[in-house]
């Protein structure tokens, strides 16, 4: 692995981290933890109790006027409102949210400098390394909107596109890094099969993550509407939804794909499948567990963090699949000869 592929590595692991994090956030509503952006109800470091809270250094008016600009009501925001608020577990799990952000933007920045010394040979890397840096700015951007708008659902959803598409771009950076990058072995008809097969796969993952992202703000509209009910009253509510049954049917179209394309691996592939393909496959069926879990057990908080997390890494995976199936140039050409 090259030093330009640790960088770019070190980035896509970074933020598939803070993927995690950013789910446990939600989860535990404690993304108002933190009422201010970059500080934190005011200082560097969080306080821990009510008492440390100088209410008259914060900027009240300012989260009043930007809260206003992104359609929240401004009288919500008051200095008693917020000190309703204050939740030392909330404040320090938005933080270490906060805190965990930081890698993604200082390996993303080192990624794009190093990328300089690839621009002619791979210029494509160079582009993809560039737009990651754009996209970890704007989604800094939209962190703070996050705040500022009180979780305002399509904020929140934006705020989750962005980082789902920027494991693409970081994905790419991490595997074509070099002159050599790992490729599948197949016969060139096999090949266009299992490419458009791994390309619906995509399509459809990609779609279910946008519909889930849809539920989470579902669940997070219910955390808010029974604060004090057991969360296994939620479920039917949530099957009265065409969002919630939407996404839990299309969960088996998404493990048809990868089962259409786990067959032709094996059937075309030299040696079967790989770790790649074995692994798509092991957290496809696992997240289907945990959806058979939350719908017909229980919504367990931590059940939910692992369906996020582990679809964003099922995402990076499929990326790295279809990059796999890619081909040089002057190899195309010379088949087509």
């Amino acid at each position: 692995m090259t030093r330009f592929q640790k960088l770019a590595t070190a980035a896509l692991v970074s933020l598939l981290i803070l993927m995690f994090v950013g789910a446990t956030v939600r989860v535990t509503g404690a993304g108002m933890g933190c009422p201010d952006w970059p500080t934190c109800w005011g200082c560097l470091i969080p306080p821990t109790k009510i008492e440390d809270v100088d209410f008259t250094k914060l900027p009240i008016e300012s989260f009043q006027r930007k809260a206003a600009r992104m359609g929240r009501d401004p009288a919500t925001i008051t200095a008693e409102s917020l000190r309703k608020e204050f939740n030392p577990r909330h404040v320090w799990t938005e933080f270490l949210n906060r805190m965990t952000s930081l890698p993604v933007g200082f390996f993303s920045l080192a990624t794009l400098i190093a990328a300089f010394w690839q621009r002619q040979k791979r210029p494509l890397v160079f582009w993809m390394a560039f737009a990651s840096m754009i996209t970890v700015l704007v989604n800094a951007w939209m962190g703070a909107r996050v705040v500022y708008s009180g979780l305002q659902p399509g904020v929140l959803t934006t705020h989750l596109a962005l980082a789902m598409s920027l494991l693409g771009m970081l994905a790419y950076c991490a595997w074509r890094g070099t002159d050599t990058p790992w490729r599948i072995v197949i016969e060139k008809k096999p090949l266009a099969r299992l490419r458009l097969a791994v390309i619906v796969l995509l399509v459809v993952t990609v779609t279910e993550g946008i519909i889930g992202a849809q539920v989470r703000e579902l669940t997070d509209e219910l955390a808010k509407k029974h604060l004090d009910m057991p969360r296994e009253t939620w479920t039917a509510e949530l099957e009265e939804s065409w969002k919630y049954l939407a996404h839990r049917s299309f969960s088996w179209a998404v493990l048809a794909a990868t089962v259409w394309s786990w067959i032709l691996t094996v059937k075309h592939r030299s040696g079967g499948s790989g770790k790649v393909e074995k692994t798509v496959l092991g957290i496809v069926l696992a997240q289907m567990v945990l959806g058979v879990v939350m719908a017909q057990v229980h919504i367990y908080s931590w059940v939910q963090v692992l369906h996020v997390g582990l679809a964003a890494v099922l995402l990076t995976l499929i990326w790295l699949w279809l990059f796999g199936l890619s081909r040089p140039k002057a190899a195309e050409s010379a088949n087509k000869n």
